[in-house]
């Protein structure tokens, strides 16, 4: 089914990369960078379906070629740490047919991307695995009305009280400082991004006539109660897809099974709920125990035939009743509240487990990318110790585990906070009493699905011998009526 995937990135000549580099690996072409000099050929890429440059009006049409566009990029941007392009990665509905796909990505980028003043490299990848996306390259920089590239911000000086400009006599100038030209960089334009792609995505899938929706709001904000997974990335996507299993994969599959222990259950009890709802409307004042009593025991004093002659029916029955009387269950609306108590005991196993999740999904996370920075340093060393024109190649080569080893290294960076040493030992044996609690309160759930099904089966055994008595009642009460 259609699922909501996003991601933004910033290719950045500060971490090593190239515009050109990534066009040419996305695109699935030979370009070489006129900068360094380096050819990068991908042309024995698989799973490219489809690729274009879409241009805004102020730029030159000579950008429709992916070479002369990149290679543009990279002389205009000549700081070492230029953020040279921003990258989107989209999941795209596999409901919809490549051209349909290729018409829904094109109308998204024109209007928010394009038509702002970008250019937008496009790659659509697809090896038949089921997992067709797209790779949108954005240029950062805004155009001239003669064509030429803009600035991407200004210098405006810094006035004091008396609106005169602040000299600095430590740099020898005007102290000033630098305004964006564009929006693009405001952190509230990824999420108005990402929320136009769920809508666009959408209200082609609805054109279509495909019942499926893709939401990009958690689902704490959409009122789901599910744990959400989380998101697998590039390199632990490839190594999953090749048959490894990683960390992050491992934890998804755990989450997606106790998600569907939660609907399972929640499904089960909202029908009981339903059907008790529905049998304390028609049920008379007795209790619920002496009403099957009775019409059981009227039964066998008049020899009339019931589905609950036979032995194995009575003692259904007989258990039936046991659990009532043990539950001290006298009417429908004691059911009710049984019921309701079993609500209850979903809800706070939820609501115990929620953190619990959260917690270890975190630990997990921890002393994944401890791992991965320990196992994946050296290649990192090694790249940074080839030669220039070699560089990119060796990147290229080992880009999962070069991402990997950046990953954790950011990530371990954060969740640190200053510190030299990571706490491994104390982050596993967290993660081990955790787990322990988790069990816990995976044998509370059994517990209460044993209980569910219990009072599944009343609510089957009551159905049934109320529902063939007031049958058999029926008719003489017809009669009585016409008499």
């Amino acid at each position: 089914m259609a699922i909501y995937h996003y991601s933004i990135k910033i290719i950045s000549r500060g971490k090593g990369k190239s515009a050109v580099a990534a066009a040419a690996y996305r695109a699935g072409e030979q370009i070489t960078n006129e900068h360094d000099g380096v050819t990068h050929d991908y042309t024995r890429k698989g799973g490219v379906v489809h690729t274009e440059i879409l241009l805004p009006a102020n730029a030159p049409p000579e950008y429709k070629d992916r070479a002369v566009l990149w290679n543009t990029v990279e002389k205009i941007e000549r700081a070492k740490n230029s953020q040279l392009a921003r990258e989107i990665e989209i999941a795209l509905p596999k409901e919809l047919s490549l051209l349909q796909n290729k018409v829904l990505v094109r109308d998204y980028v024109k209007r928010h991307f394009v038509e702002q003043g970008m250019c937008a490299d496009i790659a659509i990848h697809d090896t038949g695995g089921g997992n067709p996306h797209a790779h949108i390259m954005l240029t950062m920089r805004p155009f001239n009305e003669d064509k030429t590239w803009g600035d991407k911000q200004k210098k405006e000086y810094i006035f004091d009280r008396n609106g005169d400009k602040i000299y600095d006599p430590k740099k020898r100038q005007y102290k000033c400082k630098s305004i964006p030209t564009t929006d693009w960089n405001e952190q509230t334009k990824a999420e108005e991004w990402r929320t136009a792609w769920a809508e666009t995505a959408n209200r082609y899938l609805e054109k279509l006539n495909h019942a499926e929706r893709i939401d990009n709001r958690s689902y704490a904000r959409q009122g789901i109660d599910q744990i959400p997974t989380i998101h697998l990335g590039a390199a632990a996507s490839q190594m999953e897809k090749r048959g490894i299993r990683t960390e992050r994969g491992n934890l998804n599959r755990e989450i997606e099974v106790t998600n569907q222990r939660l609907r399972e259950i929640k499904a089960r009890l909202t029908k009981l709920q339903t059907w008790l709802k529905e049998e304390m409307e028609n049920t008379e004042p007795p209790t619920l125990a002496d009403v099957i009593s009775n019409i059981l025991t009227r039964r066998e004093q008049t020899g009339q035939p019931s589905r609950y002659s036979s032995i194995n029916n009575i003692k259904a029955a007989a258990n039936m009743l046991n659990f009532l009387t043990a539950n001290n269950i006298m009417d429908m609306a004691g059911l009710d509240d049984k019921l309701k108590s079993m609500i209850g005991k979903q809800f706070a196993i939820r609501d115990k487990l929620k953190p619990v999740e959260r917690r270890l999904k975190d630990l997990d996370k921890h002393i994944e990318q401890a791992d991965n920075y320990l196992k994946y340093k050296p290649f990192n060393d090694k790249y940074k110790q080839q030669k220039p024109k070699h560089k990119e190649q060796y990147y290229e080569t080992y880009r999962a585990e070069i991402t990997l080893f950046e990953s954790a290294q950011k990530y371990l960076s954060g969740v640190l906070n200053g510190r030299t040493t990571m706490p491994l030992k104390a982050w596993k044996a967290e993660r081990e009493k955790l787990t322990a609690d988790k069990n816990q309160l995976n044998r509370e759930y059994v517990s209460l699905k044993n209980d569910t099904a219990a009072v599944e089966k009343i609510r089957s055994n009551v159905y049934d011998i109320i529902s063939e008595e007031r049958r058999r009642t029926q008719p003489q009460r017809t009669q009585d009526m016409e008499r």
